[in-house]
Order: C-alpha cells, then structure tokens, then sequence
C-alpha cells in the first residue's frame, strides 16, 4: 500500500529552507512517493519567477520531489484564497495523495485550523466584524485580520498568526480542504530561521525574496542554496535567462494601461471602487513599473494586488473568464519527474483513466475537446510567451511545445 505526499510550493528559487521542509515532511509521512504543485512563470505575489519552470522544476527534483506539476497561471497569479484553492484542488484531484505538506511560521495546525474554520463557516458576527473593518479604508487582508482577532478574542494565543505569509497560505489551504471534502491530510512544518519575506540571512538560510535580491546586486549565495540550485542559476545568468523584476516588462506594461480604455481596465481581476481610474491616471503620467505602483499603492491597494493586476492586464485575464476557468477541475500538466515520478504517473493513468494529464503540450491540444481547458492552457503558453521577452538573449516564443520533460 502507497504512502503519497504532497507538497505546496514555488521554489523561486529553491533554497536551503526548501529542502529541508522537503526531509522534514518526508521524515513525518514516510511516503512512497513525493509530488509537487509548483508555479509556473508568474508567481502569487504577481511577479515573474527568477528562472524559467522548468529550470525550478530541475531544483525541485534534483532535490528530493519526485514529480512537479504545474500550478496553471489563473492560479499561481490570484490571491491567497485562489491560489490555495487551486493547489489543493489539483492534489485532490490525484486521488492518490494521503499527506500534503506546507510551511508555516506558526507550526500549529489546531491554531491554523481554527482560522480556517472561521473563515469557511463565515459566521454572522464575523462578516458583521469584516464589514466593519473595511469601512476604516483598510485593504481586505488587514481588515480580515483585524476582524479574525476581534471574533477569536484571544490576543495572547492568536498575536501575530496572521502577520506573516505563510500562515495566511496555510491557512487557506486548510480552508480549501474543507471546501473540497477532501480526504488529504494536512501537516505543516515551522519555518524558523528566516521568514517569508525577510532580507535578512540566517547561518545557511535565506528567503528567497533575500536570494533574489542578492542576485540583483551580484552578491554570493552559495550559502544558501544547495549546489545544483546555484548552477542551475548561474547557467541561466551566463545565457541571459534569468528575470529579476516585473521591470523586465516596463514598456509592455506602460502601453497595455494606456492602449486599455477605463472600462478594459474595469474588467479585471481585483479591480473594484473606481481603482481602474487610478491606473489609466498613472499610466499617462509615468514611465515606468516602480513609478506606477508607487502612484497607486495605498493603506487599502497593497502593492502585491496591483502587480497581480498588471498580470492580468498582460495576460488579457478578466473577471468573467478567471470565474469562468475556476469552476472546471484543472489538467495535470507535468513538467519533470525522476524514476519513481515516472512508476507514479503510470499508476496515476491506472487509477484515473479519464484524469487529463499532459507530457505534450501538442498532443494534449490535439485531442482535447474541453473548450475551457483549452482556454486555460492558452493562458500557460501565452504567460510563458510574456515571460520569454524578459530573456536577454533568446526570446522565443513557445517553449511549451519545444521543451522536453525534465527527467532527473
């Protein structure tokens, strides 16, 4: 009998703390096989990954996943709450994963769970709390914050859960499982060397936000990924293929916000109470990426909402066709396994023989009649064809359908 784990991740890029909640979930499940939902090219805090998906995908499995699946992008670009949705959602739809495994800085699952509880009940005086709060201006993550605490009323057990990003993630996924039924059981592992964000370095550990960084200024990490991670990095800066910034893609941002009419504007994802004319104002009156966000960014328009905004708007993402596409369950797109990734995916074929699972981009269009799957995949393909230009050699089109497997 199979032990199958799942594990929660976009390894932009792969570090030292990724492995080890690789060995410690592993350690916890004693799993036959590990399968990994990964990001594509884009990521949730609406930025581009440092390298492609495929290159990340190589991290992943030289490092312990045995296979990697790709988030689709309506997923991997959309809040907390969508993302963790569709994560969870692609893992349930395996029907073969008994554990799934996430970070978080709390280490709790009881005290994460009782969020989530709240948070999927929606209980009247919560929704009363959360109203509430939102009529302060405040964005939707801190007013839902301060309206979780007020309702739980236990500053003491409760202080700052909800102040760090990993938490609200896994929070979220455990909401989501109670939305799905699903039979998949949660662990988490404490992340606590350095936190999500933080710049700061800790021994052999560092965020990857603090990675990139220090890949922006050219400075050493070597400390704090594991040796096939820093090739993998250092051969895509030796070929130009690496992405620091959404800047890689200023003048396309620039004109897509000016070329778009407020009501264009309007129609996206996350637009709401007359934001989309603060973007058309912003972009006749700056000339870059920075300039714009700085303009529009506000105590309630987090930076991290307007660059997913300004991916949708790339992408030719609306509200209508992302509602449209989270309805429908999602294609398994593989893009790397090992030996054993390869005994689980005839096994997956075995065990779900209707399950639309893609190794060819070509022969899975060539046969699939599903309009909204197609659709959905159209997106991946044209978010790679975006995230190409931001190479500094070799921009081509179409690495969907060029790119082999990555087999490790």
């Amino acid at each position: 009998m199979s032990n199958n784990l799942g594990i929660i991740a976009e390894y932009n890029p792969f570090h030292n703390g990724h492995l080890e909640h690789i060995l410690q979930s592993k350690k916890m499940t004693d799993p036959t096989y590990t399968i990994c939902i990964m990001s594509g090219n884009f990521t949730q805090r609406g930025i581009p990954a440092i390298v492609d998906k495929w290159s990340r995908a190589q991290m992943a499995l030289e490092n312990g996943i045995d296979i990697v699946i790709e988030l689709p992008t309506i997923y991997s670009i959309s809040s907390a709450e969508s993302f963790a949705y569709g994560n969870v959602k692609i893992l349930d739809s395996l029907k073969l994963i008994d554990f799934f495994s996430f970070g978080s800085e709390c280490g709790s699952l009881d005290i994460l769970d009782e969020f989530a509880t709240v948070l999927y009940n929606e209980p009247k005086e919560y929704i009363t709390l959360l109203k509430h709060e939102l009529s302060k201006g405040l964005s939707y993550p801190k007013a839902r914050e301060n309206a979780l605490l007020l309702y739980l009323n236990d500053i003491r057990r409760y202080a700052n859960v909800l102040s760090n990003p990993n938490n609200i993630l896994a929070i979220e996924y455990l909401k989501a499982r109670k939305k799905l039924k699903s039979h998949m059981i949660p662990i988490t592992v404490e992340r606590t060397a350095v936190n999500h964000n933080s710049k700061i370095a800790s021994g052999k550990y560092a965020s990857s936000s603090a990675i990139r960084e220090k890949l922006s200024k050219e400075e050493e990490i070597t400390s704090y990924v594991p040796c096939n991670t820093f090739d993998i990095l250092e051969n895509s800066i030796k070929y130009g293929k690496i992405v620091l910034s959404l800047s890689k893609f200023e003048k396309e941002i620039i004109y897509i916000f000016r070329r778009m009419t407020v009501s264009e504007i309007a129609s996206l994802p996350d637009v709401s109470e007359g934001l989309e004319n603060k973007f058309k104002s912003a972009a006749n009156e700056c000339n870059t990426v920075k300039e714009l966000i700085n303009i529009i960014k506000s105590k309630r328009y987090t930076e991290t909402r307007i660059q997913r905004i300004i991916l949708y708007a790339l992408l030719g993402i609306t509200k209508s066709k992302l509602n449209e596409l989270y309805r429908i369950t999602p294609y398994i797109r593989i893009l790397g396994m090992t030996s054993k990734g390869k005994e689980f995916l005839s096994l997956l074929k075995y065990e779900n023989p209707k399950l639309p699972i893609i190794t060819s981009v070509k022969d899975f269009l060539d046969i699939n009649k599903n309009k909204l799957l197609y659709e959905m995949i159209a997106i991946d393909i044209f978010a790679t064809n975006l995230y190409t230009i931001g190479f500094d050699h070799e921009p081509y089109a179409n690495l969907d359908f060029t790119k082999k497997l990555v087999i490790v």
